[in-house]
């Protein structure tokens, strides 16, 4: 018998039963669209005087925590509600395919920052003076968010072996790098603009540095609370080597920001420092 089964699962994969309807998706796309018109206007407040920088900072957060709190009732209606009652769903693949499409709507995000990034640099490089973004810090970081898909992955194998104990030292273990690579962007952040001068209005270069970075900080922040619950679930005992839906969605999430901040260090780190 294996460990998941010893400790009360059912198979299937895990999950309420399905729901046609959800107001949850239309919640978080409102939160996030006032979240990113909120990160507009601080910024606008910062450059100007046309409105108040305070005042987009509160549209801004009010935003990220209404996408949070859609977030949340998304997940709680699709994979945790009923789950105690034995309600089991078998609509593992339809969730694959609404993160397919949901993180196929993110390139397009990612994409439109990028291209404004390729953009600058067609006219002459550099720009400003540019600060050093090559540390070692950089590469902690790297390392970090790195590894974390291959624990993240390796515990799902695990998962899927009936492995609890190691799905769940793994899975903690990718909670723990993925919080701390968080950790080391919001200290970039705090020794570039606290000791370097260099913030989101130092110029083109420093609107497309924080612009990617800060949009893949904000990602990552997602995935880390994310895994936290996909974490406290395990702990419970909700997954099995057949019931794994939630697992499988949030790695594929995971992975997906782990391959853009790869393609950002590529592109944005290393390619500022070759001239055009």
């Amino acid at each position: 018998m294996s460990e998941s089964v010893a400790h009360g699962e059912s198979s299937g994969t895990d999950g309420s039963a399905h729901h046609e309807g959800s107001r949850w998706p239309i919640i978080g796309a409102i939160g996030a669209g006032t979240m990113y018109l909120g990160a507009a206007l601080t910024i606008l407040g910062h450059v100007t005087d046309v409105f108040p920088e305070l005042a987009g900072w509160v549209i801004a957060i009010g935003g990220l925590a209404v996408l949070v709190v859609g977030l949340g009732g998304w997940l709680n209606q699709a994979y945790v509600q009923d789950y105690w009652q034995g309600h089991v769903s078998k609509t593992k693949y339809t969730y694959e395919a609404t993160m397919v499409t949901f993180l196929l709507t993110d390139i397009a995000t990612f994409g439109a920052v990028f291209t404004y990034y390729f953009f600058i640099r067609v006219k002459p490089w550099p720009p400003t003076e540019l600060p050093d973004v090559l540390s070692s810090l950089l590469l902690v970081n790297t390392a970090a968010l790195v590894l974390s898909s291959f624990t993240l992955h390796f515990s799902h194998i695990a998962l899927g072996k009936g492995k609890r104990k190691r799905f769940l030292t793994l899975l903690g273990v990718t909670v723990l790098l993925g919080a701390g690579f968080v950790a080391g962007q919001a200290y970039e952040y705090y020794d570039f603009i606290s000791h370097e001068g260099f913030t989101l209005t130092s110029g083109l270069f420093g609107s497309a540095f924080f612009g990617l970075t800060g949009l893949h900080g904000l990602h990552v922040t997602l995935g880390v609370i994310l895994l936290c619950v996909v974490f406290a679930r395990a702990i419970r005992g909700q997954y099995g080597p057949d019931r794994d839906s939630s697992v499988s969605t949030v790695s594929m999430y995971w992975h997906f920001v782990d391959a853009v901040w790869i393609l950002l260090v590529v592109v944005l780190y290393f390619g500022s420092s070759i001239s055009g």
